[in-house]
């Protein structure tokens, strides 16, 4: 999990040098009319923080497996309204997030990595596995639609 903290860390730290180099019309813009700008993606990624935040600390002390309740990405973005608020909030928050995540995962005993949850469609996945899909799902995010 070291790696994982590690590169957390590591966008901890680049993303808000990033997005300090972009205009409020290039973080702003939306590609296309029903897809998110930059700041949306990254406020998407604060509510996928929100999220997982709590899994990760349920799935340690709930009945196993312990079942994910899904959220409809979509109206978290409309609803938090990231496209009106201002990037430099939405850096904090994903920031603050982020580094309350990195404790919680630093403090994950050995043996509850391997603790289970039902991820819907009778799939069943470990702790572990749930950590590091939260970090692949940022990258993506991160490496092909904010700074790419």
């Amino acid at each position: 999990m070291q790696s994982v903290v590690d590169k957390i860390n590591n966008w901890i730290i680049k993303v808000p040098n990033e997005f300090s180099g972009m205009s409020e019309l290039e973080v702003s813009q939306r590609p296309m009319p029903d897809k998110w700008s930059k700041k949306e993606i990254l406020g998407h990624l604060c509510d996928s923080a929100i999220n997982n935040l709590e899994r990760f600390i349920k799935i340690q002390y709930e009945e196993q497996p312990f079942a994910l309740t899904p959220y409809n990405q979509d109206q978290w973005v409309d609803i938090q309204d990231y496209q009106d608020i201002s990037i430099e909030e939405i850096i904090n928050l994903w920031c603050g997030l982020n580094k309350k995540i990195i404790k919680i995962i630093a403090k994950t005993p050995y043996e509850k990595l391997a603790y289970q949850c039902d991820i819907g469609n009778n799939q069943i996945k470990t702790l572990e596995w749930l950590i590091q899909d939260y970090l692949e799902h940022m990258e993506h995010h991160l490496k092909n639609q904010v700074f790419n």
